[in-house]
């Protein structure tokens, strides 16, 4: 690949992920999908219409990532999660963290990309301060914390951290064979408990739990394939394209968040790019805008109080040092993670679901006690 094929390939991979984000951000905000959303219907309501939502979107990314890497289009171990390194602490710590950060901000960070298309202010500086924290997390004063304290605390696995290459090693099969049958034995599973009960609300659950995992695999496909060289013209080694890694990656968000605001404020001094997760982030909040005005339910909104500001300020900055640290939000790790089939993205997941979970429960007796 010479010099004017990386410039088109970089352009299609990024005018891809915009066209995909976009697509995502109506999806999303006509469904009203919500990781937080789901898990506090679930908690108070006993409602698991968007859990099972949820669910389907998971089973749909991973049994397509297990398709692709069955086929041998891409290879999880060229991902941020084909690491031997179980970091379980960042997990549990990182997870929970954003856990309590995304109930006490009224949503995850995908949430607010979508809320902020649809007019929503608080969103905005939620978004804000995520990117803020999120960025120190990353490469500011709580990064040297982050790398000096809890990234040293892991535990080495003989190969990369899946589901997939455990079993092989058990089974003595390939690992695309393992693979495809752990997705198929976890996705399967997944897939049959979010279409239970039928009638309208299995339909709704149907379009939006597939319309998100196949957006995820979209993704995976857009960075894995289209944008996967075997030789870079400069460096002549293998590549992909328009990623912050250096890695195919799928859709996540607290962390470009943070690197689309480092990008704004000092694109100029030459030493940034776009990325494939700058492109969603803004795809995502133009995606939920079009849809909003076109349904006519876009509308300001601001914050009802102080304490109702700095509830969201708290809860974003959660999620800003939490998102980074776990690498990975309810989406990043969530659904792009586990579609890998990855240990560390099933430990976040649980931390994550175990922090919203306390908080949802923490604030529900406090309304009790002030009724």
């Amino acid at each position: 690949m010479d010099a004017a094929q990386l410039a088109a390939t970089t352009w299609a991979v990024l005018l891809s992920t915009l066209a995909l984000s976009v697509a995502l951000g109506a999806v999303m905000h006509a469904s009203h999908f919500c990781t937080m959303g789901a898990i506090s219907d679930a908690v108070l309501m006993q409602d698991t219409s968007r859990l099972k939502q949820w669910a389907l979107a998971a089973a749909v990314a991973i049994l397509g990532f297990a398709v692709m890497h069955y086929l041998g289009w891409i290879d999880p171990r060229n991902s941020i999660y084909g690491s031997p390194k179980l970091l379980w602490l960042t997990s549990l710590f990182g997870g929970g963290l954003f856990g309590v950060g995304m109930v006490l901000a009224s949503g995850c960070t995908s949430k607010a990309l979508v809320r902020l298309g649809a007019g929503n202010l608080k969103s905005f500086v939620v978004l804000l301060v995520t990117g803020v924290f999120g960025l120190a997390t990353l490469k500011g004063l709580l990064a040297m914390w982050r790398v000096n304290m809890l990234e040293t605390v892991y535990v080495l696995a003989p190969a990369p951290a899946f589901f997939g290459t455990w079993l092989a090693g058990q089974s003595g099969w390939t690992v695309p064979q393992a693979s495809a049958a752990a997705a198929l034995c976890m996705g399967g599973a997944l897939g049959a408990w979010s279409l239970q009960g039928g009638g309208r609300e299995s339909r709704s659950i149907l379009w939006a739990g597939l319309s998100v995992g196949a957006a995820v695999v979209a993704m995976w496909w857009i960075t894995g394939v289209l944008g996967h060289g075997l030789e870079h013209p400069e460096t002549l080694e293998e590549f992909f394209v328009a990623t912050s890694s250096g890695r195919m990656e799928s859709l996540s968000f607290t962390s470009p968040v943070a690197m689309a605001l480092d990008a704004f404020m000092y694109f100029s001094d030459g030493t940034k790019r776009l990325t494939v997760g700058m492109v969603s982030v803004f795809g995502v909040v133009l995606g939920a805008y079009v849809h909003a005005l076109w349904t006519g339910s876009f509308r300001w909104e601001g914050f009802v109080n102080r304490a109702d500001l700095v509830r969201h300020v708290v809860g974003a900055a959660l999620m800003g040092v939490g998102g980074v640290t776990a690498m990975g939000c309810t989406i990043g790790q969530g659904l792009s993670g586990l579609s890998t089939l990855s240990w560390m993205s099933a430990l976040t997941l649980i931390s994550i679901g175990l922090g919203a979970c306390l908080t949802l429960t923490w604030q529900f007796r406090q309304l009790e006690r002030k009724a």
